[in-house]
């Protein structure tokens, strides 16, 4: 009797093994993509197919969707999560990767920033930016806990893709959204996982788009890579390579775009120069 009863307890085991197993293959994670150009793919010139999001996405079987938006700022981020298919969304993500905040500096008189910060030493500015950015992004994240407590939020840091003497008014920038984004997980522990895609991409150009904004396609792999690094340290994904079905083709903009960037950030050096030598004489 012992002995058919431990059988029949095998059997139940084994059958409840394949149960779980065939749940577990057919339950695909929902991987959620919110967020501004640089999530959107925007340096390539076949995001959909080809931004970090899609790699991450199918390396590690995730269902997908993405809804950034160039150009978009945390306070344009926040207006969007109130938009009926984003909530739908929201509330079925497991994962949830966030790029948000290059644009509260870009769309906030890019001209004035950099004279202030090259010209003058002036980051009153930035301060008063990067303070708008945590008060919005604790929004955002207060928000996206209101429809889906359980989703993991992949938080991404800023990146520097200026080279030249533009690189240390767009680091001012950077460096704040940084910090504002290390207090909000100091000060909230376990709400937000910090990616850092800066430290990855570092200053080498070769991971830039020909606008000197965006991430190259290169830049998009290993935006990617360190997101697929992420998620395997959490017991999120698989420690898989990175799966790149379709190239990513990089976008070719015009010399003329980049290079006023740069006559801009030349000419403040100059009056920098000028007005610094005349302030040590004058006082």
């Amino acid at each position: 009797m012992k002995k058919f009863t431990a059988f029949i307890l095998s059997i139940a085991m084994i059958f409840c093994i394949f149960t779980v197993c065939g749940y577990a293959e057919g339950e695909k994670p929902f991987y959620l993509v919110l967020g501004d150009s640089i999530a959107y793919g925007s340096g390539l010139t076949n995001s959909r197919e080809a931004c970090y999001g899609k790699i991450v996405a199918d390396t590690n079987g995730y269902d997908y969707v993405n809804h950034s938006v160039p150009g978009h700022t945390t306070t344009n981020l926040i207006n969007r999560l109130s938009d009926e298919t984003v909530i739908a969304d929201l509330k079925k993500a497991d994962i949830i990767s966030i790029s948000i905040g290059g644009n509260d500096f870009l769309m906030s008189n890019l001209i004035d920033l950099m004279f202030d910060s090259i010209v003058l030493g002036d980051h009153t500015e930035f301060d008063r930016i990067a303070e708008g950015f945590y008060t919005n992004f604790c929004k955002i994240v207060d928000i996206i806990n209101s429809h889906n407590a359980d989703a993991v939020i992949l938080m991404q840091t800023l990146y520097n893709p200026q080279s030249g003497y533009l690189r240390a008014p767009y680091q001012q920038g950077a460096d704040r959204i940084n910090a504002a984004i290390e207090k909000y997980n100091t000060e909230n522990p376990g709400e937000i996982v910090v990616v850092d895609v800066a430290s990855a991409l570092g200053d080498d150009m070769a991971n830039y788009a020909d606008d000197e904004i965006h991430p190259s396609a290169n830049g998009n792999e290993i935006i990617a890579n360190v997101i697929l690094d992420k998620l395997y340290e959490i017991s999120l994904g698989s420690d898989a390579a990175p799966v790149i079905a379709v190239k990513g083709k990089d976008i070719e903009i015009s010399a003329i775009f980049t290079s006023t960037l740069r006559i801009a950030g030349f000419v403040f050096n100059a009056i920098s120069v000028i007005y610094n030598f005349f302030t040590g004489i004058f006082g």
